[in-house]
């Protein structure tokens, strides 16, 4: 079966498991895992950062980092379709007590005039303290977009002068990155706190590093206790993560080219109105009748290729470091025999 439902059905490469097979391990609670010490700071010092934090998955990250950031009846800024708001459980009201202002913004990205209408007076009783603002690069729900990296600049200006931390869910950062060229620690002093997933394209089995400042991952350590993220002989894992960056960063571009194949395949069937411009390694196909979403998903798994939905009369399909070279091949062959 060739799997485009996500980049997150990798599987580790027989490098990456004889690196977990000989990590060597200790009790991370204790501080004493020297595989986990080695990638939280292998990752922040890649983004300039000082210190990190290895959790079980992006969404631990994002919600830790929120809950540090964030006191009980405080407000998160962020894009409608933004990860921390809808795929993360309710996390935000219901790890932190906090409440969130959605912006609609452009493909899940925010400008430095979206967030700067939306700060609260602080003076006013009736509303929430404005406490964080949390943007998402690449943006998942906006197809893969990526970030102009001077309107980060400008919105991290703007949040140091009004004394607004700001948050990344770097989900898929290192596909922006290999793509914009932005130096990583540049990139990094832009923000005040960073979830870098290591089990998408980069193609980890589980995990997610957290990285900023000392006093920061301190206090996030002990959040991540207190949600049950407190990990033991977690080297195992984490030698994966280790693996993924020194060896899966590069390689991230076959990804996009792929995805650009796909693209340029999708465009020219007869069934498809339109693609959400490909920057990354995700293609969102929108058709011209969304009536036929299913039957379309249907038959590509009847031909061996699952994709997934992505809203009414939408594709979702996502490159990924195990789709080889002759998966494309044979899903454009699937795809051009499509019958609706």
């Amino acid at each position: 079966m060739i799997d485009f439902r996500s980049d997150t059905v990798t599987k580790p490469s027989s490098g990456m498991l004889e690196a977990m097979m000989k990590a060597p391990v200790g009790d991370d609670v204790f501080h004493e895992d020297p595989t986990v010490n080695e990638l939280e700071q292998f990752t922040a010092k890649m983004f300039g950062k000082e210190a990190g934090l290895f959790c079980a998955s992006g969404t631990q990250t994002n919600q830790v980092a929120i809950n540090v950031h964030v006191r009980p009846g405080g407000e998160v800024i962020t894009n409608v379709d933004s990860h921390v708001y809808k795929y993360e459980g309710g996390g935000i009201a219901r790890n932190s007590g906090a409440s969130v202002r959605l912006i609609e913004g452009n493909r899940g990205r925010l400008t430095v005039g979206d967030v700067s209408k939306w700060i609260n007076n602080p003076e006013d009783v009736h509303l929430p303290l404005t406490q964080l603002v949390s943007l998402e690069d690449t943006s998942n729900r906006g197809g893969g977009a990526i970030y102009d990296f001077e309107e980060i600049k400008r919105i991290s200006k703007f949040c140091k002068e009004n004394a607004l931390p700001l948050h990344l869910d770097g989900a898929r950062v290192m596909n922006a990155l290999i793509e914009n060229g932005v130096d990583p620690k540049e990139y990094g002093a832009q923000f005040d706190s960073i979830s870098i997933c290591l089990s998408k394209g980069l193609g980890a089995p589980v995990g997610s590093v957290l990285i900023g400042s000392k006093d920061f991952i301190y206090r996030s350590r002990r959040v991540r206790k207190a949600f049950g993220g407190g990990m033991r002989q977690a080297g195992i894992i984490a030698a994966g993560g280790l693996y993924a960056l020194k060896n899966n960063v590069i390689r991230l571009r076959e990804d996009h080219s792929n995805a650009r194949v796909l693209e340029y395949t999708l465009k020219k069937l007869e069934w498809v109105n339109d693609i959400i411009p490909v920057e990354t390694n995700i293609v969102v196909a929108i058709l011209k009748d969304a009536s036929k979403r299913d039957k379309v998903i249907n038959q590509l798994e009847e031909n061996n290729v699952k994709i997934m939905a992505f809203g009414p009369g939408m594709l979702r399909f996502v490159t990924h470091l195990d789709i080889s070279s002759s998966d494309m091949d044979q899903t454009i062959e699937v795809l051009k025999k499509i019958e609706l």
